[in-house]
């Protein structure tokens, strides 16, 4: 992969971790909050995470 797509890759990323932090944020305000759905997106954002590491460690920063 190119510079180009790497940048792509980590702003995509990024955004998927915005995406669960708020889906987190409202099922933690939820009456009963399904832990089980927290978890998994917790589980997700570390594996987005280790991606956004890789990419940039591809990037040399």
């Amino acid at each position: 992969m190119g510079k180009r797509n790497h940048l792509k890759a980590i702003r995509s990323l990024e955004k998927r971790i915005s995406e669960h932090q708020e889906k987190i944020r409202l099922e933690q305000q939820r009456e009963h909050p399904n832990s089980g759905l927290i978890y998994h997106w917790e589980k997700e954002i570390k594996a987005f995470e280790k991606g956004i590491r890789q990419a940039r460690k591809r990037l040399g920063r």
